[in-house]
């Protein structure tokens, strides 16, 4: 008797555990839901081409956002364009070409620590580096290389496990047929693990648009009256301007703060949108 009873407890823990994911789930979404409710509520009478194509200002009826999309538009591009080559590649050596032993080992410990690092050491390091060491002052360049360094161990660690669950019998079938290495990896492997490798980048390049901390390490301005024409050029970012209305006492500086969130959540469904379409695309 004592084996159903002991089946019966283990099915109800399991049927409770599910409840409290559904409920922790549910809870989730509702504080985002009203998070989004009152951003929108705030934000969209401000939301018109007035808001999109003006310069920040001290008085609330002429501020926009023009200058902080066009640096967020500049990082986020430059970020993409040093990160996630740099990540793929150095996912693929460590699981694919570096031999087993405690070197790789030490190296994948670290790469799993740097993920939790909290983001302003990324702009401290950033700071000493990028704006010190090698002049890059405040530059569109130098937040875009400590933001690089910021979501790389993300996107090292997707791609890893990314490429980790391409069946082993897929690579020993090509060998077999006398595939190199690098073919192999090239038109087996990496074809098969881009979709786990899409949604790495999208969770990084996620974290990387909404970050404030390592951009205000670095000097990012905080009021910018023109467009970045240049990746040595100064620069301003969607939360850096966000941060800054936020900051100011009047009720209409908040309005406009809410605004900015909707237009930075805009643009970051926009490129999540773009990564799952060619996420969808490689599944196929």
């Amino acid at each position: 008797m004592s084996k159903p009873r002991n089946l019966v407890w283990r099915h109800r823990k399991a049927k409770a555990f599910e409840y409290f994911c559904i409920a922790v789930t549910a809870l989730a979404v509702v504080l985002l839901a009203i998070l989004v409710y009152q951003a929108s509520v705030l934000g969209i009478p401000w939301l018109d081409m007035q808001f999109i194509d003006s310069f920040p200002s001290r008085f609330p009826e002429k501020a926009g956002i023009k200058s902080a999309l066009a640096g967020t538009l500049w990082l986020i591009s430059l970020t993409a364009m040093f990160a996630i080559p740099v990540g793929v590649l150095a996912a693929v050596y460590l699981e694919e070409y570096a031999p087993p032993g405690r070197l790789t080992q030490t190296i994948n410990i670290n790469i799993a620590n740097l993920a939790g690092i909290p983001s302003i050491v990324y702009g401290i390091l950033g700071l000493a580096i990028f704006v010190r060491f090698f002049a890059l002052e405040r530059s569109v360049l130098a937040g875009a290389l400590t933001m690089s360094l910021l979501i790389l161990p993300v996107i090292i660690i997707a791609s890893k496990e990314a490429l980790r669950a391409v069946p082993s019998s897929l690579r020993q079938a090509a060998f077999a047929v006398g595939a190199t290495r690098w073919q192999v990896v090239r038109a087996h492997v990496l074809p098969a693990a881009l979709p786990g490798i899409l949604t790495g980048v999208i969770l990084a390049m996620s974290r990387a648009i909404g970050e404030t901390a390592p951009l205000i390490m670095i000097g990012a301005l905080t009021y910018v009256a023109f467009v970045p024409e240049g990746p040595m050029d100064e620069f301003t970012a969607l939360p850096i301007q966000i941060f800054n209305w936020t900051s100011r006492p009047q009720e209409e500086f908040h309005e406009l703060a809410s605004a900015g969130i909707i237009v930075l959540l805009g643009v970051l469904l926009m490129l999540n949108a773009v990564a799952v379409f060619i996420r969808n695309r490689g599944t196929r």
